[in-house]
């Protein structure tokens, strides 16, 4: 399979390092990027083709992977238009709905949309996937064995479904990162150095990541077992309730999911 990004940055990056560790060729992937000093990085990185502008001509490939920002997508999809042929479109651009970017490439429909996570980098990304009734199978397919090279994948039926993946897988590494955040910075005010704090809540993610995997208990049931009546989680616990942490993961959620569709509506009326 030859593969196009367009765009080279930090999801192309983390997509094209997982799907080498995952045995697709570099001779297969180019990358349009009209930033040179990313274009080097990628060239030296992974070894894969680039080039400065869609312009210059699309290399003859089965896939085009739009990895651009939402606002650029317009005027991407404008330029790649007269080079379309049978290629799958894959978009990962929040927001963007399938029929506004079909209009963007002049009525062009065999479309994915994917919503990936930067976990793609280490073959461990959620990716969110919807294709309307006309794309084939064959592109379906193709879509899915890009996705699975770095990480698990969840089609859904509705597109409405994209803008909460969005908002749960997509942005939710960051909310996992805030979280850690806090953590360290907690033991650092507890007295730890920045090294030992560190380790402490990486290896409690880690471990409890793997415990929640590997049992057939739900999260609250989880969450349970480790709250002793009167003990220490429980103290802190209700702390965080009074402080309310989980309304405010519950209302990060739903803004970003309403970003989504704002971002979509915007944008497709441009």
């Amino acid at each position: 399979m030859n593969i196009t990004f367009i765009g080279g940055g930090n999801m192309a990056t983390a997509l094209i390092g997982g799907m080498l560790q995952q045995g697709f060729a570099a001779a297969g992937l180019t990358v349009v990027e009209p930033d040179p000093a990313k274009r080097d990085a990628l060239q030296q990185q992974f070894g894969v083709q680039t080039q400065a502008a869609i312009e210059t001509g699309l290399p003859a490939c089965d896939v085009i992977l739009i990895a651009v920002k939402p606002q650029s997508m317009k005027a991407v999809a404008q330029q790649l238009a007269p080079h379309l042929g049978k290629q799958l479109i894959i978009s990962i651009a929040a927001g963007i709905q399938v029929n506004t970017l079909a209009t963007w490439l002049g009525g062009y429909t065999q479309i994915v949309r994917v919503m990936p996570n930067t976990p793609a980098l280490v073959r461990a990304g959620m990716s969110g996937l919807y294709a309307p009734p006309d794309v084939d199978t064959g592109h379906r397919a193709q879509a899915e064995q890009i996705m699975r090279a770095v990480g698990q994948v969840l089609w859904v039926a509705q597109e409405t479904q994209i803008d909460a993946i969005t908002a749960m897988s997509g942005s939710g590494p960051a909310y996992v990162f805030y979280f850690m955040e806090a953590m360290m910075a907690a033991g650092r005010a507890l007295g730890f150095n920045d090294d030992d704090a560190r380790k402490l809540t990486y290896a409690t993610f880690e471990g409890a990541i793997k415990l929640a995997l590997d049992s057939p208990d739900d999260a609250a049931t989880l969450r349970a077992k480790v709250t002793s009546k009167g003990g220490t989680t429980e103290a802190a616990l209700h702390a965080m309730e009074a402080a309310g942490v989980k309304q405010g993961i519950d209302k990060g959620i739903a803004a970003a999911n309403h970003r989504g569709q704002e971002l979509g509506a915007i944008l497709g009326q441009q």
